[in-house]
């Protein structure tokens, strides 16, 4: 959850509004990846990445345009059926080899589109929402991690992407779901949140889970945002002040544009979340004979479990090289964070 609070989307909404008046592709239609090609360690290119070729957000350039402009214009939506019959509904554009952005918690598709837009000159991309949200259908009853896993994997199948980035939760499905697919070639993951011996604090979830249970919206809100302390700023407002804040920015901001998701409809889908979040705790040794190229990534302001979770993936992945990305916090990839500079990032490591 970003600083912006209630104004999550807002930027999205605005970058959209004139791609929408074009034509949108027939629902469903997928471009299928390019061959797929040989892997190389590349250890010299993870010492120098590391060194400082990931820069500021004011320092980073428009994304470029290599013969195909209008290909960041072009959009549409289509959707699957996961292996339990649930639809996955997702969005695209772009024109090239696939590529997979999979949000995190409190997130929808509509939350990645600068990121998207930023990534589509050169790659086919394809956002879906998250079970539970938007186009996609409900959690389902026997809601967990491989469930997750096969919704992703059922993506894959439909259009043949082989590189996949993942932020917070949605880069621990991310990881979850390589170990079992053959075709990932490369995996971006955006803070993970792994826990290690207990380090993401979960001592706020019962009071979170009370609270949306009694329908207090806002209230479970803060608890989240305090409890993961993922915006420093919202940390430090005392509760009886945030909470009437977010309350009001909620009711102003009911109405939003047709297949987006309000936050309202978005702070109850944490419950679930935590629960991947539980399975995948400690978990860190099951990826030692990993086979994708996996790239680590990690803003500097970020709170320090995350860090936790990268050194033991770091310690861990055979192929996996880290970088750290100055001034990002957990919403850098965000519409508004700083999506250029993790589009940058994703440009280097997915176009080796």
């Amino acid at each position: 959850m970003t600083e912006q609070g209630m104004d999550r989307g807002d930027a999205a909404v605005e970058s959209g509004r004139e791609a929408r008046k074009r034509p949108v592709p027939a629902a469903g239609d997928a471009v299928k990846d390019s061959p797929r090609t040989r892997h190389t360690d590349g250890d010299d290119a993870v010492r120098e990445y590391g060194k400082g070729q990931i820069r500021s957000a004011d320092a980073v350039k428009d994304p470029p345009r290599t013969g195909r402009t209008d290909a960041v214009h072009e959009h549409g939506k289509g959707r699957v059926g996961s292996a339990d019959g649930t639809t996955i509904g997702y969005r695209q554009r772009g024109r090239g080899p696939g590529v997979i952005l999979l949000h995190g918690g409190m997130l929808a598709s509509q939350h990645l589109t600068e990121l998207a837009v930023a990534l589509s000159a050169e790659y086919t991309v394809y956002v879906p929402d998250r079970r539970g949200r938007g186009l996609s259908g409900p959690h389902g009853d026997d809601y967990g991690v491989m469930r997750e896993v096969e919704d992703l994997r059922a993506l894959i199948t439909a259009t043949g992407a082989s590189r996949v980035f993942g932020l917070s939760s949605g880069a621990l499905i991310a990881l979850r779901t390589a170990l079992v697919t053959p075709e990932l070639e490369r995996i971006a993951l955006y803070e993970p949140p792994l826990s290690v011996d207990g380090s993401v604090p979960t001592d706020w979830v019962p009071r979170y889970d009370d609270e949306i249970a009694a329908g207090k919206i806002a209230a479970g809100l803060v608890t989240v945002l305090k409890g993961l302390g993922t915006e420093p700023m919202f940390v430090r407002i005392p509760r009886f002040v945030l909470a009437p804040l977010l309350a009001i920015g909620s009711r102003v901001r009911r109405e939003v544009p047709e297949g987006e998701v309000t936050i309202e409809a978005l702070v109850p889908t944490q419950h679930f979340d935590m629960r991947v979040i539980r399975e995948m705790a400690d978990t860190a040794k099951d990826y030692a004979a990993l086979d994708a190229r996996v790239l680590l990534l990690g803003g500097a302001r970020s709170p320090a479990y995350f860090g936790v979770a990268l050194d033991a993936l770091s310690a861990t992945l055979p192929h996996a090289r880290r970088a750290a990305l100055p001034g990002l916090g957990h919403s850098g990839p965000e519409d508004d964070g700083a999506p250029l500079v993790v589009a940058q990032a994703l440009r280097d490591f997915f176009g080796e």
